[in-house]
């Protein structure tokens, strides 16, 4: 787990954007720092014991990408490349909700940690975006979830 030390939602943003290139921003009303999926990035959210084996499989791959952990709520959200149209066929749809994974839809947002969000233990990064120089494509994050 990474923290960072910018101590200010504003600073953490600029951070993203400026150091790693997330075009992130924050939501006034809620005060969260958010990144749209869509063109650039895609996302897939799933419990936290089957992303510990994901994560694992990926960085054997040296595929790892940055990825959240929501310690309430036992989950851990991956930052990928974007959805290909058609990428999820039924069969594939119908084995991430058996598994409760969920894939970001394009227009969706995803929280990134802020620096409150850190302290409090609320939202962290396992992988965090200081590590790595891209994130894996959706469907490679998708084959690591599904492998048995």
């Amino acid at each position: 787990m990474t923290t960072f030390l910018d101590s200010t939602l504003e600073l953490r943003c600029v951070r993203y954007r400026r150091d790693f290139h997330l075009p992130a921003s924050i939501d006034p009303a809620s005060r969260h720092i958010l990144l749209e999926i869509g063109a650039r990035y895609g996302a897939i959210t799933m419990p936290a014991d089957l992303g510990e084996r994901v994560q694992q499989r990926l960085a054997q791959a040296e595929l790892a990408g940055p990825v959240v952990h929501h310690p309430r709520a036992r989950r851990w959200t991956f930052i990928t490349g974007p959805a290909r149209p058609g990428a999820l066929g039924k069969s594939t749809a119908a084995a991430l909700f058996r598994l409760y994974a969920t894939v970001a839809c394009p227009g969706a947002q995803v929280v990134l940690p802020s620096a409150d969000d850190e302290r409090t233990g609320y939202r962290t990064w396992i992988q965090s975006p200081d590590a790595i120089d891209s994130v894996p494509p959706l469907e490679t994050v998708i084959e690591a979830l599904l492998r048995r």
